[in-house]
């Protein structure tokens, strides 16, 4: 369409668009006249390059200001805009979106407000429904409540009267209790007195009694040592009177040919120091073992007297077993003898050592075979010599 003027109405829509763009409408708008100006001296010929040149005009306003001034310029910032605002183009689509009627708007508008409105009605309504059945609920909850209270209140006071009873009760047996504790302990403590008396009183008879049996241990200890002092200086007298005996002997015997004394050992002619060395050695030892086997055989044996004496063992016709402590007794008695008879050899022999008379025969006189002497070194004659009626080994 186009205006008196010769101007395409096109030009006004576009003008109310790039208002939107405020840059672009302010400039469009000034300019308008002189735009007028321009196309008025030309033939309106056609209406369609009329047209053409508002649409550039639309797209562009401030190039219609740069062509009247400088015709050069316009090309260069048409092309400038155009690069920048390609997206003009789709502006003709919206442009034809219909008008809208303000009155159907208003009605409709009115009719929103009104639903909402009433829905905003049915809701208090609903909630006020909901909050009426919420507080029945809580007052029915309350009164459920109160009497739970009522009753565990009731309960609490059952229960503490029960237990005030209960503590009373208590109280009374626990004071029972301790009265019968009391007299316990009374009677108990009379009971450790009497304890304590008997007690002291068996304690009294048990030292008598160990007492005596100390002084007896001690008597009979002292009459042992007594007796084996005697015994052993009737040893060593038997000793001293073989020794000269033998020493008598040896006069009427072949010369004993005897080197000099060395280590306490004489040696003869026959027997060289090593030899009589290592037979003292053997003697000795056999000396202290058969000392140590003779006194355990009288130490068992006086044993078996003190169990006798203290009424341990029967000795009559109807138990047999006295007549077995007094077997073992012998036995020992015997054992210990034999043991103190070789220990008395054994003296002998070390003497003879000494002297420069060990390994001869005390019958002959001879020299003894170093065998005989390795295998018994108390021996005191040769082995024929044991066999004839000469006697001792």
């Amino acid at each position: 369409m186009e205006n008196g003027n010769g101007v395409s109405m096109v030009a006004k829509k576009p003008a109310k668009k790039s208002a939107g763009k405020k840059p672009v409408a302010k400039k469009s708008t000034a300019k308008k006249p002189a735009a007028k100006k321009s196309v008025a001296p030309k033939k309106a010929a056609s209406s369609k390059s009329v047209s053409k040149k508002t649409v550039s005009s639309k797209k562009s306003a401030p190039t219609k200001k740069v062509v009247a001034k400088k015709a050069p310029a316009k090309k260069v910032v048409a092309k400038k805009v155009v690069a920048k605002k390609t997206p003009a183009k789709k502006a003709p689509a919206k442009k034809i979106a219909p008008k809208v009627d303000l009155k159907k708007v208003a009605a409709a508008k009115k009719a929103a407000e009104l639903a909402k409105k009433i829905a905003a009605e049915k809701k208090a309504k609903v909630i006020a429904v909901q909050r009426e059945k919420a507080a029945k609920a809580k007052a029915a909850a309350d009164a459920v409540r109160a009497k739970a209270k009522a009753a565990a209140e009731l309960a609490r006071a059952k229960a503490k009267a029960a237990a005030e009873e209960k503590k009373a009760r208590e109280k009374i047996l626990a004071q029972q209790k301790k009265e019968q504790e009391l007299a316990k302990k009374k009677a108990d403590a009379e009971k450790a007195v009497i304890a304590k008396r008997k007690a002291a009183e068996k304690e009294v008879e048990r030292l008598a009694k160990e007492a005596e049996k100390q002084a007896e241990a001690d008597r009979k200890a002292a009459e042992k040592e007594t007796a084996r002092l005697a015994k052993e200086a009737e040893r060593l007298a038997e000793v001293a009177r073989k020794v000269a005996e033998k020493k008598a002997k040896a006069l009427e015997k072949p010369v004993i040919v005897k080197l000099p004394v060395q280590d306490g050992i004489t040696p003869t002619k026959d027997f060289d120091l090593k030899f009589l060395q290592a037979q003292r050695e053997i003697l000795h030892s056999e000396r202290v073992s058969l000392v140590g086997q003779a006194t355990r055989l009288e130490d068992e044996a006086n044993a078996l007297i003190a169990d006798a004496e203290m009424g341990d063992v029967q000795f009559d016709d109807e138990g047999g077993e006295g007549d077995t402590m007094v077997v073992e007794r012998e036995r020992d008695l015997t054992l210990s003898a034999s043991a103190r008879h070789i220990v008395e050899q054994i003296d002998l022999s070390l003497e003879s050592i000494k002297a420069g008379e060990y390994g001869y025969s005390e019958h002959s006189g001879k020299p003894i075979p170093r065998e005989r002497l390795k295998a018994i070194p108390w021996t005191t004659e040769l082995v024929e010599e044991r066999v004839g009626t000469f006697g001792r080994r």
